[in-house]
């Protein structure tokens, strides 16, 4: 459908996004005194109706450089773009 849409995900609390199940584990951001750099580790999981499930994505994405570490799927596509800390929890952003 080339529909975009941002998902605010908290560490260690999976997601499902259509077949997704996403996995934030850690999410670092440069101080804003230094080059703008968000990274995020993820474990994303494609999990059809009736499967257990199949690992596409372990690893860090950059949000400066996604073509870096990127999760290759025939449908979906998973960008970082921010770490953001809101109230005790860091989340991360991505689409």
């Amino acid at each position: 459908t080339a529909r975009i849409e941002r998902i605010e995900a908290l560490i260690d609390k999976p997601i499902k996004f259509g077949s997704l199940r996403i996995l934030v584990r850690a999410c670092v951001k440069k101080p804003p005194e230094e080059l703008p750099e968000s990274a995020v580790f993820l474990e994303i999981k494609d999990a059809r109706a009736g499967e257990d499930g199949m690992s596409v994505f372990s690893g860090w994405m950059f949000a400066s450089s996604p073509s870096l570490s990127a999760m290759e799927h025939a449908i979906y596509d998973v960008w970082v773009v921010d770490c953001i800390k809101k109230s005790s929890d860091n989340l991360s952003s991505s689409r």
